[in-house]
């Protein structure tokens, strides 16, 4: 269970103040959808549970499974199951996809105490994953996201999701420039890593995701915090009304 408690954080570099005493619990077997209008602080959020070092949490907790990950950094929480997708993934020129997939599969298996996969038992489960995700497997063999399209940029990190399989997903607004096909294909690929043993939070603007990734609750974030929760319906009324009721009720 991941239990967020009074959580302020800012910017690093300026102190600038973005998560003023956020709340929020998400259980395992939950799909948490978070909303809010832009400058809210949906994408800080998800970089302080990932541990981006440029944000600094000044009071509250982060409890992951009744463990503080505050004082880790971000490969002790990814060893912990922590997996962050990002809005904009980056291109790493230099770094094969493969190996690099290679690479953080058997360190997250280093961190369980297994032993690493070997070369065609890898290789097995690149190609099942990709597969399902609809991926060529020559993209594969380019270097990590580079020339990759939005939606195989999204799709790839969705393929990573898969084949670490941690215990808490993260992501930050995946839909951002995707085509209809593409949306589809990767909730398919979110979808089928729903587990009673795996909690997820979505981070999204629109309701055309949560027409395909159903949310168990939606939590509205306006100015660093949690100011409405609610089951999927509340996502659809933010839809057909906006934020301007709800926003307006916690000035």
């Amino acid at each position: 269970m991941l239990e967020i408690r009074n959580l302020h954080a800012r910017i690093a570099e300026n102190g600038t103040e973005i998560i003023r005493g956020l709340n929020l619990t998400v259980n395992k077997g939950e799909v948490a959808a978070i909303m809010g209008p832009n400058g809210s602080g949906k994408s800080t959020l998800s970089y302080v549970i990932a541990g981006r070092a440029d944000y600094e949490v000044t009071e509250g907790d982060i409890l992951w499974n009744g463990e503080s990950i505050l004082a880790m950094d971000a490969a002790e929480r990814a060893a912990k199951g922590v997996f962050l997708a990002f809005q904009y993934p980056m291109e790493i020129p230099g770094v094969a996809t493969m190996e690099f997939l290679k690479v953080a599969m058997n360190a997250q298996r280093k961190a369980r105490g297994e032993e690493p996969l070997k070369i065609p038992e890898f290789l097995k489960r690149v190609k099942a994953a990709a597969a399902s995700l609809s991926m060529n497997m020559d993209m594969l063999k380019r270097p990590l996201n580079v020339g990759f399209s939005g939606g195989e940029k999204k799709r790839a990190e969705i393929l990573q999701m898969k084949l670490l399989e941690p215990s808490l997903c993260v992501l930050d607004e995946t839909d951002s420039g995707l085509d209809i096909d593409a949306l589809k294909i990767v909730a398919d690929g979110v979808n089928a890593l729903r587990s009673p043993d795996r909690a997820m939070i979505v981070i999204t603007h629109y309701q055309r995701l949560l027409d395909h990734i159903v949310p168990d609750t939606v939590h509205v974030l306006y100015k660093g915090q949690v100011i409405k929760s609610g089951d999927k319906s509340l996502a659809l009324t933010l839809e057909k009304d906006g934020y301007a009721q709800i926003t307006g009720e916690a000035a």
